[in-house]
């Protein structure tokens, strides 16, 4: 896990030296309207290299374990995967339907049982939230006692678990998982909390709003219906491709090292948000947060786009 902790603090340095450039058009008439410049590709070998070291082969043994379980529904469900792939559709039900298949690979048959007795799956419920927690040694238990991954040495086994769910279409999802799997979310219509650190992010006729984040990872949204609030989106490697309704009103800022920003939407632009303010050697200095603004439509909710290495496109998709 040293690699996945090593990449999550690449990305945090590497996000505060980024600079604004993008280009705002229609891709598919090639018209383009610059709101930036363009940088060069220097950063691309960093996030590489220390994606390399993510690939661990565990194959001498194998174990496979389906879990099915169904649960009376939440308002919001919680699941925290570390290894493998986090799969959510909506329906129209009122339970939320689980069926999670582990995958254990080790080196050795002591490894194999020391990774059945090590992590497990864990089911809790507090209030109105539904909680999937894998745990393991690999958990950091400082704080909360529930989040946070560290490193222990090498456990001769890897466990990867990957969820099937299904869940009554208005619950809030918060979701996030590290290795070896992608999220994908459709038919939902309730506000959403989405991370991944080492693949991508899709979410097919949503209608909420919220937080939809990667670092090695394109990320890729259609709604259903335009979200009735703000909405973020963010990945260091990879493009953000979006799609909304004709009707659309938001506020969008955009920022992207190495790539281009697009929109068949008609925009105009919105000046730069200058920070308050701080006081240095007896005088006030100001600075720019680097993000393009543009309006669409009347404006409205913020639409946020952030990214290092990738293009941007916010797409008309009809009524």
């Amino acid at each position: 896990m040293g690699a996945e902790t090593t990449a999550m603090r690449t990305s945090s340095v590497l996000w505060g030296r980024m600079s604004s450039c993008a280009r705002v058009g229609n891709p598919r008439s090639g018209r383009r309207l610059p709101i930036g410049a363009q940088v060069g590709n220097l950063p691309h070998i960093f996030i590489v290299l220390t994606a390399i070291s993510l690939s661990l082969a565990y194959g001498d043994e194998q174990a496979k374990e389906t879990m099915r379980q169904t649960l009376p529904a939440a308002a919001r469900l919680e699941v925290d995967n570390i290894q493998g792939y986090i799969h959510v559709s909506g329906y129209n039900g009122s339970e939320i339907q689980m069926v999670a298949e582990k995958t254990i690979d080790a080196e050795s048959t002591e490894r194999l049982e020391a990774a059945k007795q090590e992590v497990k799956l864990d089911v809790s419920r507090a209030g109105d939230t539904l909680t999937l927690f894998v745990d393991g040694p690999f958990r950091c238990h400082c704080e909360d006692n529930r989040s946070g991954i560290r490193e222990h040495g090498h456990r001769g086994y890897r466990v990867n678990f990957d969820f099937e769910i299904k869940v009554p279409t208005a619950t809030f999802l918060r979701l996030s998982t590290v290795n070896n799997g992608d999220i994908r979310v459709e038919n939902t219509t309730g506000d959403f909390d989405i991370g991944n650190v080492n693949r991508g992010i899709e979410m097919t006729e949503v209608s909420g709003s919220g937080l939809v984040h990667s670092v090695n990872g394109p990320i890729k949204v259609l709604f259903a219906k335009n979200p009735p609030g703000a909405c973020s989106f963010r990945t260091v490697n990879g493009s953000i491709d979006t799609s909304f309704r004709g009707n659309l009103n938001a506020d969008v800022r955009v920022k992207t090292f190495n790539g281009q920003a697009y929109t068949d939407y008609d925009v105009t632009a919105l000046p730069r948000v200058i920070s308050t303010g701080e006081r240095r050697d007896g005088k006030f200095v100001y600075h720019s947060d680097d993000f393009n603004g543009m309006r669409i439509g009347s404006g409205g909710p913020e639409l946020k786009y952030d990214t290092l290495n990738g293009s941007i496109r916010i797409i008309n998709r009809g009524k």
